[in-house]
């Protein structure tokens, strides 16, 4: 079977395009992530603080700031820690990260969440908060490198 000079360079570019699509996912890596993070808010919450993303044995110190709104009342200081992943850049952590998450301290409590940003690299931390504050809510949070 034959098949015409055009056909073949279309199938060509395509398996590459294919290939192209399938090394850049491959090549996504993770990373580790340590925040801290003061939060106070009655319904409307605000949040800033700063961390340090360890990425193939390096260190990057991040500023952290963020809205969150639902039920948010009084205000705590987190630590959070966990991973981020589907990175391939330092500077993919950089950005606006959206998602649920819920927690409570009396003193001392939990707290965990989820979020992803625009470039898909995605947040799972848990940690400890001291304060008083209970909140289930929405977050959006802003992570730059320092």
């Amino acid at each position: 079977m034959r098949f015409s000079p055009g056909f073949r360079a279309a199938l060509v570019a395509l398996l590459a395009l294919t290939g192209a699509g399938l090394s850049s996912a491959a090549h996504a890596d993770s990373g580790t992530v340590q925040i801290w993070e003061l939060k106070g808010g009655w319904i409307i919450g605000a949040s800033g603080g700063g961390g340090t993303l360890f990425f193939h044995g390096r260190r990057y110190p991040l500023s952290i700031g963020g809205l969150s709104a639902g039920l948010v009342f009084g205000a705590s200081e987190t630590r959070l820690y966990g991973r981020v992943s589907n990175i391939r850049y330092p500077s993919d952590v950089a950005g606006v990260y959206g998602g649920a998450g819920a927690g409570a301290a009396l003193l001392v409590g939990a707290r965990a969440i989820v979020l992803r940003n625009e470039k898909g690299a995605t947040l799972t931390l848990s940690g400890r908060q001291v304060g008083l504050i209970a909140n289930a809510d929405l977050s959006g949070l802003a992570i730059s490198l320092r």
